[in-house]
Parts: C-alpha cells; sequence; structure tokens
C-alpha cells in the first residue's frame, strides 16, 4: 500500500523505488553510502548516449557492490551469489577485451614505427629520389611526434612526483621520525596537486580509450 510504484516492476522501476525509499527501507539493510550507486546505474543506464568501455566497467562495479551488499543480509535462495558470479564473469570478459584492444593498439603503433624506420632506411639509400617537399615535412613529422613523446612522459612523470610526494606527507603523518621533509604542504595546495592528478588520470584514461 505504501510503495511508491507497484509490481511488475522493470529494472527502471526498481531503480526508482530504491531511491525513493532509500532512507527509510534500504538505508537500513545496506550501507547508506550506496545510494551513490543506485543513482550511478539510474543516470547511466536510462542516458540516450552510447556507452563507452570505461561506462561499463564501472556500472559492473556498482553492480558488484550492490550485489555484495545485500548479499550481507541473505542469499535470497541462491539468487545474488548467482547474479554475482554473472557480473563478475562479465567484468572479466570486459577485461579481456580491454586488454586486446590496447594490444591492438600497441601492435599498430609498432608496425607504424617499422615502417617509418624502414622508409628512412630506404630514403637514406636513395637521397636522389625524395622531393623538395618530402624533405620539408620529413623534419616537421619527427618534431610533432617526439613533442607527442614529450608531453606523454611529462604527463606520467607529474603523476608519479604528485603521488610520491604524498606517500611522503602520508609517511610523515604516520610516523615522523621516519621521514624528513624540507617544507611542509598547506591543504590548499595538496588539494590543487589533488585536482591537477585528477586530470593527469582522465587523460591518461581517454588516451587509453582512444
Amino acid at each position: 500500500q505504501i510503495l511508491y510504484l507497484k509490481p511488475p516492476w522493470t529494472l527502471a522501476n526498481l531503480l526508482k523505488c530504491y531511491k525513493k525509499h532509500w532512507m527509510a527501507v534500504f538505508g537500513y539493510v545496506v550501507p547508506r553510502s550506496l545510494l551513490s550507486s543506485i543513482e550511478c546505474l539510474s543516470k547511466h543506464l536510462y542516458a540516450d548516449k552510447p556507452f563507452d568501455s570505461s561506462t561499463v566497467h564501472v556500472l559492473l562495479q556498482e553492480s558488484k557492490n550492490l550485489l555484495h551488499a545485500f548479499s550481507c543480509r541473505s542469499d535470497y535462495n541462491g539468487v545474488l551469489p548467482q547474479a554475482y558470479a554473472e557480473v563478475a564473469k562479465l567484468c572479466e570478459t570486459l577485461g579481456g577485451v580491454r586488454a586486446a584492444l590496447v594490444e591492438q593498439d600497441l601492435s599498430e603503433d609498432i608496425m607504424v614505427l617499422s615502417e617509418n624506420a624502414a622508409c628512412e632506411k630506404m630514403e637514406a639509400t636513395m637521397p636522389n629520389l625524395q622531393s623538395t617537399e618530402e624533405k620539408e615535412l620529413q623534419p616537421s613529422f619527427h618534431v610533432a611526434q617526439e613533442n607527442r613523446h614529450q608531453e606523454i612522459w611529462s604527463v606520467l612523470e607529474g603523476v608519479w612526483n604528485t603521488m610520491n610526494l604524498y606517500s611522503i606527507e602520508l609517511f610523515q603523518k604516520l610516523d615522523p621520525s621516519a621521514v624528513t621533509m624540507a617544507g611542509k604542504a598547506s591543504f590548499e595546495e595538496a588539494f590543487l596537486g589533488l585536482q591537477k592528478l585528477l586530470a593527469a588520470v582522465k587523460d591518461i584514461r581517454e588516451g587509453i580509450g582512444r
């Protein structure tokens, strides 16, 4: 009589019921912080846009979190363990697909580098066959490629340096005598550093996705 939406339910109905009755009912069964998982699923599953692999990975992880939390209360006649196993299998399959895509991209990069090396060797043995325009384009290509490599290296180095600084800060908090630091970072500096770190990691994830 008090249900927000009455059965039979669709998945969309269930997610709406979860959100509507979360504080009064479900928040007493599982951690209330898991409401963010419900909102994440509701937001992405019914958005009018296609999924990328990163979004699918997030949705599967949020689903696993919910299933695990509810399974601590009951296995619901074996339904939850079976559902959890299926979601875990999907996660494993997606991981394999993403790894294969990354490996394919690396293979393509290696092929491009090999072709470039072969072209350079051919141009070195037959310098008279190369036109003036090609000679002008070749240095610009190498400069652009070198700049891209330096940009990637700079991002990775920035992530490493930031994580290293945070690690030192954490160790000093745990044991002041274990680590000596020249200066103490302010909360504002730590926050700005964290924002830069998040942006760098986001760029790397997007690059891997491409």
